[in-house]
């Protein structure tokens, strides 16, 4: 994946949270694997320090208080419980991206080239919704813990989408310690900007008003899976779009994306799994508990997205197989 270096950053929507304390989260969050519940889950439910994959406590979530992420009406987020309710001001932010500008500074530093997948995500999903479209809030890198509008989350917490604040947050350090080492993914450039692809695909779900079609959450057929599955074609919706994508002044943001990078996304799909993780975890699968699919449902559906580039086509809730 490269980035062209004329491209200008936009860095208003990036924040670094730095190091800082909170409890568990309390309200719903879209995550990339596992778990369920009004808090966090452990991978796969129950694994604490001292079991699992190299005794690390590994939290994941999974979105249940549809009442406080929807309108009742199926008509898309509510404002009242974006980020115009929850005041982010005190967060005092650290200068981690003040040197991001320009697509060549992506090229040559990770948090740049987030901050470049972030606009690139920003472009694409303003040009697919149109008048539906309302931006993140933020997306939030923090170490150690941080408080969001669904509670406080700790670096045990994967990547993941709060829908009560419109904000993604992610410990950057989880793609190695967690997604990498602990659960046999792959380590490239690509995989990265895959999860961040998938967490806004949540966004994108709470503007739609889909969060509030969850009613199942645990099972390979649940409304749970489906939407995680949904989110995934997302994301291989706006990876097959990432090279036409443009910055404020109509530069290119992401000059070339290579079939490399298109398997790094579905290596890091197959991991994340619910039949991954549990074998890793627990040396069984037990579908009755799957809330985000299965590795072969996630690399089907991000495909799905892929090829068809079709919001219709990653209608996770209509599809009969997933």
């Amino acid at each position: 994946m490269r980035f062209n270096p004329k491209a200008r950053l936009d860095t208003g929507r990036v924040r670094d949270r730095g190091r800082g304390g909170g409890g568990a989260l309390g309200r719903g969050g879209g995550g990339l694997g596992g778990g369920r519940g009004g808090g966090p889950m452990m991978i796969p439910g129950g694994m604490r320090a001292g079991g699992g994959i190299g005794g690390v406590i590994v939290v994941v979530l999974f979105l249940v208080l549809t009442q406080c992420m929807t309108d009742g009406g199926g008509g898309g987020g509510v404002p009242g419980l974006g980020a115009a309710s929850y005041d982010t001001s005190r967060f005092a932010g650290s200068d981690r991206y003040e040197n991001c500008r320009t697509g060549e500074d992506a090229n040559n530093d990770v948090d740049c080239a987030r901050v470049a997948v972030e606009n690139s995500l920003h472009d694409f999903w303003s040009d697919e919704l149109g008048g539906r479209f309302q931006p993140v809030e933020q997306l939030a890198t923090f170490s150690g813990s941080t408080q969001t509008g669904c509670g406080g989350a700790s670096s045990d917490v994967g990547p993941f989408y709060c829908p009560a604040d419109s904000s993604i947050y992610l410990d950057s350090t989880f793609f190695d310690a967690v997604l990498e080492r602990q659960l046999g993914g792959p380590d490239g450039g690509f995989v990265e900007p895959y999860v961040l692809a998938h967490e806004y695909g949540h966004h994108v779900q709470n503007l739609l008003g889909t969060m509030g079609r969850v009613r199942t959450q645990q099972g390979p057929t649940s409304d749970a899976v489906r939407l995680e599955l949904q989110a995934d074609c997302y994301a291989g919706m706006w990876t097959r779009a990432a090279t036409s994508t443009e910055d404020a002044d109509g530069q290119v943001l992401i000059s070339e994306l290579t079939q490399r990078d298109v398997e790094e996304a579905v290596a890091a799909a197959e991991a994340v799994g619910d039949d991954r993780i549990q074998e890793k975890t627990r040396g069984q699968v037990s579908e009755e508990s799957w809330t985000h699919g299965s590795a072969a449902m996630r690399v089907r559906w991000f495909r799905t997205g892929f090829d068809t580039g079709s919001l219709d086509a990653c209608d996770t809730f209509a599809a009969e197989r997933l």
